[in-house]
């Protein structure tokens, strides 16, 4: 059975606590209900307090609703989309997912909230901007990290972050650490990491990938420089300068600081949170000679509040122009920051203009 709230807030006396003092801190949480007039209502509900003998409590609305109460017209405790209920059912969810060493399944998130799968996903994705599935798979393979670091075997490893088989571990860890489990236990001794530095027209540049994709790409000022720090980067890794694989990325690469479009998008080897992976897909689909502003691109995440969080995830990017986030802007016009320099994110939108490419 999944336990929905922590301990405290199922003690009876401590939710009757709650509602005494209107705490809007825990609505979605829990409701009560009043016997004596039939109606339930959320903890902050500014009502007279009914006396505690007459009050039951209820995890959900629809559990309340289900015993025969109806809600209250003056603090709807059943609205959808209610900011507090919103945060608070968020909350219990990702509690849930936390709680849980094997997967969870969108059906038994239903049971434990009171909720429909439908509004669980909705409201879930609009306050997270990702999904149940993708928050839970985030937090399998970040708990996988750990126990590697701390030194468990791979099996004992990948019992206790929930992924049921090898098979499934190998499929989705391998994805998100950018190479096995094993290799990853040791630091990442084994992996072989190809590089180049080519220079362009904005500057020196460092691509550097697996066999799987671009793992770094950045501008610097000098060859010592740009290598040493993919060294401290990866510091297990075998790195093989001059490589062929790496070379024929670079060069399309190249070609897209002259202005040139490019012909096809370039396979990525990189680790990320599930937000930051879905903000740089949206980037990747900016059309070469477009620019979209960090608010457009919040909202075709379905995120119109995380203009913050967008920018944070550009900041971060480790693959200059392979992940395109010299095409984002500010909604004032100005440019915004760059994580490589201001005058290279001019220059770069300069070449990919219409009236340079034309």
């Amino acid at each position: 059975m999944i336990t929905m709230l922590n301990g405290r807030l199922r003690d009876p006396d401590i939710r009757w606590a709650a509602v005494l003092r209107r705490d809007r801190e825990v609505d979605g949480r829990f409701v009560y209900a009043v016997r004596s007039t039939g109606i339930y209502c959320r903890p902050s509900c500014p009502s007279r307090r009914p006396r505690r003998t007459h009050v039951q409590f209820f995890d959900s609305p629809g559990a309340a609703e289900q015993a025969g109460f109806r809600a209250c017209k003056r603090c709807a405790p059943a609205r959808a989309g209610h900011a507090d209920g919103a945060t608070g059912l968020v909350a219990d969810i990702a509690r849930l997912l936390q709680d849980r060493s094997g997967s969870v399944s969108l059906a038994e998130l239903s049971r434990a909230t009171g909720r429909s799968v439908r509004h669980i996903r909705r409201v879930f994705q609009r306050v997270t901007g990702v999904s149940p599935r993708q928050f839970a798979a985030a937090r399998r393979v970040g708990a996988l990290k750990q126990r590697l670091r701390r030194g468990d075997t791979v099996s004992r490893a990948q019992f206790e972050a929930g992924f049921g088989s090898s098979s499934r571990l190998y499929e989705r860890a391998g994805a998100a650490l950018g190479m096995t489990p094993a290799t990853y236990r040791k630091g990442g001794a084994g992996a072989k990491i190809g590089y180049v530095t080519v220079p362009t027209a904005v500057g020196l540049l460092l691509v550097a990938g697996t066999e799987r994709g671009l793992c770094a790409v950045r501008f610097g000022e000098s060859k010592a420089v740009l290598t040493r720090a993919l060294r401290e980067e990866f510091p297990q890794a075998t790195l093989e300068p001059d490589s062929p694989r790496v070379s024929l990325w670079a060069a399309s690469l190249r070609a897209q600081v002259e202005g040139l479009k490019p012909s096809a998008i370039l396979p990525l080897d990189v680790q990320a949170t599930a937000f930051q992976l879905r903000v740089w897909e949206q980037l990747r689909r900016i059309p070469f000679g477009a620019t979209r502003t960090y608010g457009e691109v919040a909202r075709r995440l379905g995120r119109p509040t995380a203009t913050r969080a967008v920018a944070r995830a550009c900041a971060s990017n480790p693959a200059a122009l392979a992940i395109p986030c010299h095409r984002v802007v500010r909604s004032d016009g100005e440019l915004g920051g760059y994580r490589w320099g201001i005058e290279k994110k001019r220059e770069l939108l300069q070449r990919e203009s219409p009236a340079a490419v034309g």
